[in-house]
C-alpha cells in the first residue's frame, strides 16, 4: 500500500449508518440529561399549542354550526309564526269543486 487516504468520519455514517455512527465526545452524562430533558419540555409544549389549536377549531366549528341551524329556519306554509296549528284547512270543502 502506497497511497493512504483520509475518510471523514461523518460522511462514512452518513453512507452506513447500519455499520457506523458518529459518537459525541467531550459530553457528560449530566449534560445529555439536561439537554434530553429540555427537548422532553419542547415537545411536550408544542404538543400542548396542538391541542389548543384543534381545540378551537373544534369549537369555531360548532360555533358556525349553531349559527347556520339559527339561519336556516323552514317556513311551511299555512302555519302561523313557529306554531304547529294551521291558520288555513289543510283540505279544501269539497262543495267548491267544479
Amino acid at each position: 500500500m502506497q497511497c493512504v487516504t483520509a475518510v471523514d468520519g461523518h460522511w462514512l455514517a452518513e453512507l452506513g449508518p447500519m455499520f457506523f455512527s458518529v459518537k459525541e465526545t467531550g459530553r457528560s452524562g449530566q449534560t445529555k440529561r439536561k439537554k434530553a430533558l429540555e427537548h422532553l419540555h419542547e415537545m411536550e409544549d408544542q404538543m400542548k399549542q396542538a391541542q389548543d389549536e384543534i381545540q378551537a377549531r373544534k369549537e369555531d366549528e360548532e360555533r358556525r354550526l349553531a349559527q347556520a341551524s339559527k339561519r336556516s329556519e323552514i317556513l311551511t306554509p299555512g302555519l302561523k309564526d313557529g306554531s304547529a296549528t294551521p291558520a288555513t284547512p289543510r283540505r279544501t270543502p269539497k262543495r267548491l269543486g267544479l
